[in-house]
């Protein structure tokens, strides 16, 4: 292979999408381990990759049916109460077929119960995948409206039946179950003790979701109909099963989830579980490289993108030590705008365009430098949040000038090639 050739395949490996979240992964692992006060990366390797891939898993599970929605050019927004809904499906059940081994006192719940339970479950998710593609192929609605109604509804529903299940079995109304069987919360494990079954299905599921997309007809219909429909319908492609076959997916996919989350939690309890997930699979998707417009994504992106967004989360928590989890949707937030930010600038929509144009790019400016400088008041006191705020509204303003300036020179020098 000649030089030039080997140039230019070192070139196109690093413009990969998943090399450079990589590189960003490895950079997010180095900056904790020297600011971690702590320092547990370096001490307890293992057991920090274990806190890291374990959330990864679960989340892993679920975004990657939300990711093949996004690239189909859909939207799926309630997974999280989709999870919550299947857990609250396979515990219900588990009590209503076996009280005893429920409580965890005389012997482990039945083997065949676990697979009646699993299997409601998923027929659950199957169910309400099938209504989401009715609501948006047959009734027309918008998919961020279809699966906006059962965010909220799923959610009340699996409450409505926890509290009703509870008070057949038991005769009081309670809105959690407790999982005491030890034999069916070791399907979340992670210890050296257990078979990490988490991470196998994430990897099983993975690789799946990956030959489906890139080695089948389906998954190229799939990114021809995200990347334009009416076009994919006109060529032949029946792009309402596609759809069906999307959110079917997603849905199971988050029910199978919220069977791991219970397993992990040791408790069933809709009101919290899964609350806010739906956000988190669609920022992995998105960090990993799918566009929300559809027709563009990859799920080796998707799978690195949710280990890089859990990366990024435990990584705020070792630094912070208490009350992370406050500023964890704050984190999901900042870390989807630099990701879609990145991905206009890499495609070269952003190149000429100004950040802080007009009186709105004064508002902007001193609200970001206030918003960060709060945020580090926060964590580092207020003396120094007040400092880093000046700091950085000064950064945003001299920016707002120095683009400002910029255009008006190349204003006033003409169009290229004139004399």
């Amino acid at each position: 292979m000649s030089e030039h050739a080997e140039s230019n395949l070192v070139r196109r490996l690093f413009e990969r999408h998943e090399i450079r979240l990589v590189g960003a992964l490895v950079l997010v692992v180095v900056l904790v381990a020297v600011f971690d006060s702590q320092h547990v990366y370096w001490k307890t390797p293992l057991d920090s990759l274990k806190l890291i891939v374990r959330p990864t898993c679960i989340l892993g599970i679920f975004a990657l049916g939300s990711a093949i929605v996004i690239i189909s050019g859909g939207i799926d927004l309630s997974s999280g109460s989709m999870l919550a809904m299947g857990g609250t499906v396979c515990a219900s059940i588990m009590l209503l077929l076996d009280q005893e081994g429920m409580e965890g006192t005389n012997r482990p719940v039945h083997f065949w119960v676990y697979c009646v339970a699993i299997s409601g479950t998923l027929l659950v998710g199957f169910l309400v995948g099938s209504l989401h593609a009715w609501l948006i192929t047959v009734v027309r609605l918008p998919p961020f409206i279809a699966t906006l109604a059962t965010l909220v509804g799923l959610r009340s529903l699996a409450r409505a039946i926890i509290e009703r299940v509870q008070e057949v079995v038991i005769g009081s109304r309670s809105t959690q179950i407790n999982l005491f069987d030890e034999r069916f919360r070791t399907l979340a494990e992670f210890s050296n003790t257990y078979f990490p079954i988490p991470l196998v299905l994430f990897v099983v599921i993975a690789l799946l979701a990956w030959l489906m997309m890139s080695k089948t007809v389906v998954g190229r219909h799939l990114y021809a109909m995200g990347g334009n429909e009416q076009a994919a319908r006109l060529s032949g492609i029946r792009t309402d099963s596609l759809k069906w076959l999307a959110y079917v997916i997603s849905a199971m996919l988050s029910a199978l989830a919220g069977v791991i989350a219970i397993c992990d939690q040791s408790v069933a309890e809709p009101q919290s579980l899964g609350m806010g997930y739906e956000l988190n699979a669609i920022a992995a998707a998105v960090v990993g490289g799918c566009s929300l417009q559809g027709g563009v994504g990859a799920i080796p992106g998707v799978v690195l993108g949710c280990l890089f967004l859990r990366t990024v989360i435990n990584g705020v928590a070792r630094i912070i030590n208490s009350g992370a989890e406050v500023y964890e949707g704050l984190v999901v937030g900042i870390v989807v705008v630099c990701a879609v930010a990145f991905a206009e600038f890499r495609q070269g929509k952003q190149a000429h365009r100004q950040f802080f144009p007009g009186a709105l790019g004064w508002v902007a400016a001193a609200t970001l430098g206030l918003i960060l400088g709060c945020l580090y008041g926060l964590i580092g006191g207020l003396a120094r949040g007040v400092q880093v705020g000046s700091v950085l509204t000064a950064l945003f303003v001299a920016t707002k000038i120095w683009q400002a300036r910029s255009t008006r020179a190349a204003l006033a020098s003409g169009p290229p090639g004139e004399d």
